[in-house]
């Protein structure tokens, strides 16, 4: 059934088409009044292309002096924060708000030759504004520069900022990253800003009459051509205003849907694939080429480079690694995870990191000089550049020539399994083929130190595997120290060799995959893990837990008093209808509240006034033959040698 689209109420539609009606109007007064016929002599008149070839003059070197000027003053009020902001940015309003002619008042004020300014001008460099050429185009600039700003600052605010902190991680300079990254992605913003501001320019008349005058072939542009016709030639005056006109409505129409449109390197949502992602066989990683072994014509640092980090602010550890170590950063939302990482980039005011890579302290270097490459978890591909560009660009911004850089960033790309993509923008790749270039781009810089934000977490789980492999065998051969930051447990286990568990930016656990997983001393990697986690206090038979009213009994008690967990696997629960006499020695009374199919297997969680909750594996014929069902009354048992307590 078709759906009825909501109906507008008349008391806003009458007033919205009345406005509509207002700003037609005057339009259709133009259009209605000109004398085509005559339009053409009109505009022919020395006079007219005179006052036309001196506005596109005026227009332009206003534009000019706009963007060397507005260009940065955009950046710096979307970038820095600073003492006046507000008031800056009120500074750039007003030109919009006040009234040109008092925009003309205050210029003469402040550059004519009895303003503030303006003698020094004159006695300095001989320059004289006013009733000038120049002083018409400082007068445009003044009232059109605004626009520029305005539209380049909302681009800015939109940037994902990733895109110049990943740049700067692979070497590139503050300006290299303005430059290369952050303009060419905003450039949408300014294009628009620049038009308008030339729009802008091209028809001002208050302020450049008052400061300017009206002299012809210095400072009468058009504008003021059509105020000099209108009282002496009324025809001619509407048809030199059509031109104006027409320009205008020109550049609105080009701008349409791009004055407030989000800069084109917006961030996507993380899925599977990407927008715009090649839908056809072959484009996907399931069906990619197989991956080829590690080329051994990539050249690489032969250098071996140990991490030693000393992290105080919200994340509060100390860390060591040897070469080649890859190291999983594993803990809840909120852990620390993240500020790590951006702390050794020095990308956060959270956190400050004392950094030692393979013996070197670069805790004073800036981010580019750090020799630390960062993927983010969307890989953050420079959506202005081919993959082949986006691999290269860190060897370009270390001084690599252009030539040399691109063999091996093709050579990086073939090592990954995706050199046949090279020519390809990210947004024909698919997220596993995202992931790859993005890792081969930052391997291409030869790091020190590879922080990786969750580089799975977009993919299906299909292609996460296959990527998972890719990542493995070629941390391998990694000479430095990589960090992997991820949620999921197989990640944990089959990348890292050591795992560091934060929680409130504290380090509660380092230690091997298997230390970790035998032991977890973190209530949130046991159930990462899979395993049932009860937070309490040690007794003499076992665990008091905090959120229970017995005692789990323990095999191998921990000192009386000592903060732990009680880790108990879900396949070490068993279920009973009736009350177990057997030999468990931890029974509890409970309810079922929830039952999911996990593989060929069933998880169980049950509920209890006596225990914290419980999650127990069974088979489905276990389940069948329990007869269980949300509600369904239940005993769990544990026998005492199942559980492990880990102290705190």
């Amino acid at each position: 059934m078709r759906r009825l689209a909501p109906r507008t109420p008349v008391a806003l539609a009458l007033p919205a088409l009345a406005a509509v009606a207002f700003l037609l109007l005057p339009l259709v007064g133009v259009l209605s009044r000109t004398s085509w016929g005559d339009v053409g002599a009109h505009l022919g008149t020395p006079e007219a292309v005179e006052a036309l070839k001196l506005s596109l003059v005026v227009s332009f070197w206003s534009l000019g002096l706009s963007l060397l000027l507005g260009v940065p003053l955009a950046w710096l009020l979307a970038r820095v924060s600073f003492p006046g902001k507000a008031l800056v940015r009120s500074l750039v309003l007003l030109p919009m708000v006040l009234p040109p002619t008092v925009g003309g008042v205050a210029l003469l004020l402040a550059f004519g030759r009895r303003g503030v300014l303006g003698p020094w001008l004159e006695d300095w460099f001989g320059v004289t504004l006013p009733f000038h050429t120049s002083g018409a185009v400082v007068a445009a600039t003044f009232v059109a520069m605004p626009f520029l700003v305005i539209t380049l600052e909302g681009a800015l605010a939109g940037l994902d900022r990733r895109y110049e902190e990943t740049a700067a991680s692979l070497g590139a300079s503050p300006f290299r990253v303005f430059r290369t990254v952050t303009l060419p992605i905003v450039a949408p913003g300014l294009v628009a800003g620049a038009a308008l501001t030339w729009a802008r320019a091209l028809g001002e008349f208050g302020a450049t009459i008052t400061f300017a005058g009206n002299l012809p072939g210095r400072t009468q542009t058009l504008p003021l051509q059509v105020y000099l016709l209108l009282q002496e030639q009324p025809e001619a005056a509407t048809s030199v205003s059509l031109l104006l006109l027409a320009v205008a409505m020109a550049v609105l129409v080009a701008l349409r849907g791009r004055w407030s449109a989000a800069p084109r390197g917006q961030a996507p949502a993380a899925t599977g694939r990407r927008p715009g992602a090649d839908a056809r066989p072959g484009a996907d990683d399931r069906t990619a080429p197989p991956l080829p072994e590690p080329a051994a014509d990539v050249p690489g640092d032969p250098g071996r480079w140990a991490l030693h980090a000393e992290v105080t602010g919200f994340a509060d550890l100390v860390l060591e690694a040897p070469p080649g170590t890859t190291v999983a950063v594993v803990g809840p939302n909120g852990a620390g995870k993240t500020t790590l990482l951006r702390a050794l980039l020095a990308l956060t005011d959270r956190a400050h990191a004392r950094l030692a890579l393979g013996g070197t302290d670069v805790t004073g270097l800036p981010p580019h000089r750090r020799a630390v490459a960062w993927v983010p978890q969307d890989g953050a591909l420079f959506p202005h550049l081919t993959a082949l560009a986006n691999t290269a660009y860190g060897p370009r911004a270390h001084g690599v020539p252009r030539g040399e850089a691109a063999k091996d960033a093709q050579r990086w790309l073939d090592r990954l399994g995706v050199g046949h993509l090279a020519h390809r923008r990210p947004a024909q790749l698919s997220g596993g083929q995202a992931q790859r270039v993005a890792l081969a781009r930052a391997l291409a810089t030869r790091p020190r130190l590879l922080l990786l934000d969750e580089p799975l977490a977009a993919l299906d789980q299909t292609t996460r595997g296959h990527v998972r492999h890719t990542l493995r065998r070629h941390l391998d051969g990694f000479g430095g120290v990589c960090l992997i930051v991820t949620h999921d447990p197989v990640e944990a286990v089959s990348l890292a060799d050591r795992v560091l568990v934060l929680e409130a930016g504290r380090a509660l656990q380092y230690a091997s995959p298997a230390e970790v997983t035998r032991h977890p001393r973190s209530p949130w990697v046991a159930r990462m893990l899979g395993r049932n986690a009860w937070p309490g206090t040690a007794t003499a038979d076992g665990l008091a837990p905090s959120g229970g009213t017995t005692t789990v009994v323990a095999a191998e008690p921990l000192p009386v008093g000592t903060d732990a967990l009680a880790i108990i696997a879900p396949e070490a629960v068993s279920l009973h209808r009736d009350r177990p006499t057997g030999s468990p020695r931890n029974v509890w009374p409970g309810t079922v509240r929830e039952i999911t199919a996990v593989g060929s297997r069933m998880r169980v969680l049950i509920t209890s006034d006596e225990a914290p909750d419980l999650v127990a594996e069974i088979t489905p014929a276990a389940a069948a033959d329990l007869g269980l069902a949300d509600g369904a009354a239940v005993f769990t048992g544990v026998k005492a040698t199942e559980v492990a307590l880990v102290p705190r």
